[in-house]
């Protein structure tokens, strides 16, 4: 299960066209003018969500070259693309995004989403970039990616076809699998730091970027700024630990849809467990009996993607019914949308590199390769918590990685002598449950706590006027949350 704030950010474009007391900083940020070594130009490859062009005056992107291996410095380099969005005020430095997945293109969400950090442009040049790996840096490409997306986990040629896709990405990008990775990605965003002309680094890290963040600050500690991460991800825990924690997490999101949805009167269910059987009737109906949508077809694979796609976010749950009520009535179009989002297909049947960049980082981050009855553990543990998340999570995939692990570099957190870390988590989270949060917030050794009481994946674009007022005060003035800070779900 992808860990990502991607999904989120694009979701809400898609369907909208797109409180405490404090003590101070003691590592302020000074004010800059601009500086750095990226030479930035008008971006000229962005497409919008119904995949026109996307031009805006307002982003600027650039090039920086990096070292392919970090043990030759000095060798082959590979070129990271990045994306700016200028301070409309009182320039402080650059705030560099990563948005999460792994495997999300920053180049693409800063540039659909940058409104939604309007306040933090007021004083910062809003900085993304697709990490090593990912669609313009590098991506990895793994062949035809609408069969191995249309697999449902539940579906006996699953273990097939995770063996194949494997074997495909190492003949195809066979170069980058070695290199990609969140420990090679936390040195990247050093040079990002350079090259932007900052003497620390400010970031805001939101699902899977909370693992970057982690590890940048644990690599270079004396190089952080002000630091934010959102959806907190526990870097540590193994393969079975993430799936059924996820799994525990999509139920929790899952129940709360279906409560809600009764209580508005809804086309499922007259009750929230009805509303879960016709659910899962519905999806297993379809491993058989797969519903068109033009010359495609809603697949039972597709339709828990679109269904989990709609869980990230409450805004999404109104879509999530009228799309399953359409797809029951043979209308599946809206259903197989919210799938493409997640996985990447854009409206010319091309993907971004999103499914695959995050098998490749994944699976480099880790060095577990599970075995037949590691995987059929799994399984059981997901189908115990959750029957609509019954499946060997990362490690199906995993197990028949190309390329080893050297080390677990991605999965060590110790931010000893850094600056304070504001690490937050929300209380019905599904991706990045809330209790991997305070464990990322003692690991770090200096991250201070901020709670959000709501639903959904990552709190800063929840609605939550607390949140965000808290979150600002801190980036742009320095201002840390109380110790233990909460803001309430409204």
């Amino acid at each position: 299960m992808k860990k990502t704030l991607t999904t989120t950010l694009l979701l809400a474009t898609a369907l909208t066209a797109c409180s405490t007391a404090a003590k101070p900083d003691p590592a302020p940020v000074a004010k800059k003018k601009e500086t750095g070594a990226v030479v930035w130009a008008p971006c000229t490859d962005l497409t919008g969500p119904d995949g026109k062009p996307l031009k805006d005056a307002s982003l600027e992107c650039g090039k920086l070259p990096v070292p392919l291996d970090y043990a030759k410095p000095d060798g082959e380099k590979l070129d990271l693309a990045l994306i700016r969005i200028k301070a409309t005020g009182d320039r402080l430095g650059s705030l560099v995004f990563n948005f999460g997945g792994p495997g999300g293109s920053g180049v693409d969400t800063l540039a659909l989403a940058g409104k939604a950090f309007a306040s933090l442009g007021t004083r910062y040049d809003l900085v993304s970039f697709d990490p090593r790996g990912v669609d313009r840096s590098s991506g990895v490409k793994c062949g035809d990616i609408d069969k191995f997306a249309a697999v449902s986990p539940q579906s006996p040629d699953f273990e097939r076809m995770m063996k194949e896709f494997a074997a495909t990405c190492e003949e195809q990008s066979g170069k980058i699998l070695p290199h990609v990775g969140t420990a090679n990605a936390a040195e990247d965003l050093d040079r990002i730091r350079v090259a932007v002309g900052d003497d620390k680094l400010n970031y805001f890290g939101l699902s899977y970027g909370t693992q970057l963040g982690a590890v940048y600050a644990t690599k270079h500690p004396k190089n952080v700024g002000r630091f934010v991460l959102d959806a907190a991800l526990d870097p540590s825990v193994s393969f079975k630990e993430r799936a059924v924690t996820q799994a525990k997490g999509f139920k929790q999101a899952f129940e709360a849809f279906a409560k809600d949805c009764v209580a508005q009167t809804c086309d499922l269910g007259a009750t929230p467990a009805a509303v879960q059987k016709d659910l899962q009737t519905f999806l297993k109906s379809l491993d058989d009996k797969p519903v068109k949508v033009g010359d495609r077809e809603l697949t039972g694979g597709l339709a828990h993607t679109g269904v989990i796609a709609a869980l990230y976010s409450k805004m999404s749950w109104p879509v999530l019914e009228q799309a399953v009520a359409a797809a029951k009535k043979g209308n599946g179009q809206a259903l197989l949308s919210m799938a493409d989002l997640y996985t990447g297909r854009r409206p010319d049947g091309t993907y971004n590199t999103m499914m695959t960049s995050l098998q490749a980082i994944n699976c480099v981050d880790s060095s577990e390769r599970p075995t037949d009855a590691d995987i059929e553990d799994v399984k059981k543990a997901t189908l115990a918590v959750n029957p609509m998340m019954e499946n060997g999570g990362l490690a199906s995939i995993c197990r028949y990685w190309p390329v080893r692990a050297t080390n677990d570099d991605a999965k060590r957190v110790d931010a000893t002598g850094s600056a304070p870390i504001v690490v937050v988590g929300g209380k019905g989270d599904p991706a990045t449950p809330y209790e991997w949060a305070p464990r990322l917030a003692a690991g770090l050794k200096t991250g201070v706590m901020l709670t959000y009481e709501g639903e959904g994946h990552g709190a800063y674009l929840s609605g939550s006027s607390c949140v965000t007022r808290t979150i600002d005060t801190y980036l742009l003035k320095g201002t840390l949350p109380q110790k233990d800070a909460t803001c309430p779900a409204v």
